[in-house]
């Protein structure tokens, strides 16, 4: 069997995906909805997005950072929403619970973590939601994170969910149970930041050999020099303000989204 993968190291000198998204930039209005969803142990409560004109490319999960569920992670639901796709913005940590400082974003962040198969609850529970929309098929579902959502949606998909696709932001690599062949049926895509402590090297070298042993069809993208939450305007400040390794860089953010919408394209 021919594994299917690749590996980009990218410095932010290169402009080879600065046009890939022109012909995607067709936007539909949206319908946003709050709803209020549960599992056994805990009430959640995330935000719907559909087409106006109700028909969906296919649907997308969005895992909040380690905030929860900020206005952040509810626009990128809302941008993808815009260029057809079912999405859904889910709640991990339960009604009510959104941090605006890191060390109460850490605690709710190891909460949830404590209780893994509560978190697969959770996440269950998100794919119901989005999956009981009109024009989802509930065998085409794509999950994406960014930061603790990234993690969130790889390990849904070591877990054994059967996902077409997930895709990482700044999102962390580590587990203690590496995927066998056979196990993430789905393709997935990760984009790193290369100069980011909070995903060490090892652990990049450590996830790579995973997905190759496991022959997972995957794209991994690691920009040079750049930290942890490229993806978000203002983590610079927050960087700043907390003293944490974060910055936005808006080639990488660029670059990302554009590998995102490709990657979308092709799974669906």
């Amino acid at each position: 069997m021919r594994l299917n993968f690749f590996i980009i190291l990218l410095t932010l000198s290169l402009g080879a995906c600065s046009s890939m998204g022109h012909k995607y930039h067709h936007k539909t209005d949206v319908t946003q909805e709050v709803v209020n969803y549960s599992t056994t142990n805990t009430e959640l409560q995330g935000v719907l997005f559909k087409p106006e004109n109700k028909v969906s490319k296919g649907g997308i999960l969005v895992v909040h950072e380690w905030y929860g569920l900020n206005a952040y992670a509810k626009k990128r639901a809302e941008k993808l929403a815009k260029m057809g796709y079912t999405t859904f913005a889910v709640d991990m940590y339960g009604k009510g619970k959104l941090a605006k400082h890191p060390k109460t974003a850490k605690k709710f962040m190891q909460a949830s973590l404590k209780d893994p198969k509560e978190l697969k609850r959770k996440f269950e529970a998100a794919i119901k939601v989005i999956t009981h929309q009109g024009g989802v098929d509930k065998n085409k579902i794509v999950s994406i994170g960014y930061c603790f959502g990234g993690g969130i949606s790889l390990n849904m998909a070591r877990a054994g969910f059967d996902l077409l696709g997930v895709a990482s932001f700044h999102g962390s690599l580590r587990t203690d149970n590496p995927v066998k062949k056979g196990d993430i049926k789905g393709k997935v895509l990760v984009a790193n930041g290369g100069a980011d402590p909070m995903v060490p090297a090892k652990d990049v070298t450590a996830f790579v050999k995973e997905m190759h042993e496991a022959e997972v069809d995957f794209k991994f993208l690691n920009f040079k020099g750049v930290q942890h939450s490229f993806t978000v305007k203002g983590a610079d400040k927050k960087g700043e303000k907390y003293g944490l390794p974060m910055a936005y860089n808006k080639r990488a953010d660029k670059q990302s989204w554009h590998a995102l919408i490709m990657f979308l394209t092709d799974v669906f």
